[in-house]
């Protein structure tokens, strides 16, 4: 019945996620975006941690809900805009996990568990927060590291990859390394790497 439960809710997340009106493409076929995102962060999750709990699995699944309620222009540019913008889609994701997962029958330390872990709260010392970062960081590269490579001049981009590659743990970065990236994307995960160390 907990498989089942777990399965009901996950197909609940997706049910919201899935209402994405922006495009991804993921592993060859175009999704709604939060979608693709939750599915792949599912699928990473299955190989970092494979006996993750369910709090842990609902999160990474639901880690973008309603990500597009806010859009980035709706704050300021700079890095101080970028940082509430993305504290007020924390605020959004948790909120939409309880809307989801209540009426579910989850039970309330579970529900705030998820919350907890879709805020990101505990990152550096909780290992399921650490996790989820890694997860989403790994969905990053696969996804949109030669989209954002694109817009961005190679300095700028080497920087966004040092800033994002130490957010991993070991493994995280373990398995960073083993993508098998374009040569552009492989190409600037090494230059970041190089010159970090």
């Amino acid at each position: 019945m907990d498989d089942e439960r777990l399965q009901s809710a996950l197909a609940a997340i997706d049910v919201v996620n899935a209402t994405d009106d922006r495009p991804l493409l993921v592993r060859g076929v175009t999704k709604p975006k939060a979608l693709g995102e939750g599915e792949l962060a599912s699928a990473w999750l299955a190989v970092l941690r494979p006996d993750a709990p369910a709090a842990l699995q609902l999160a990474v699944r639901g880690h973008h809900l309603r990500r597009w309620a806010i859009p980035r222009s709706a704050l300021p540019e700079g890095r101080r805009g970028y940082l509430r913008w993305r504290q007020q889609l924390k605020a959004v994701h948790a909120e939409t996990a309880a809307e989801i997962l209540g009426p579910l029958g989850w039970d309330d330390a579970t529900v705030t568990r998820v919350q907890q872990l879709v805020r990101k709260e505990g990152l550096g010392h909780d290992p399921d927060t650490q996790t989820l970062e890694d997860v989403i960081c790994l969905v990053f590269l696969e996804t949109q590291l030669l989209d954002l490579a694109a817009k961005l001049d190679e300095e700028h981009m080497v920087s966004v990859l040092q800033k994002t590659l130490p957010k991993m743990s070991e493994d995280g970065r373990r398995v960073a390394l083993s993508l098998e990236l374009p040569p552009a994307g492989a190409a600037l995960v090494a230059r970041a790497l190089e010159e970090q160390s």
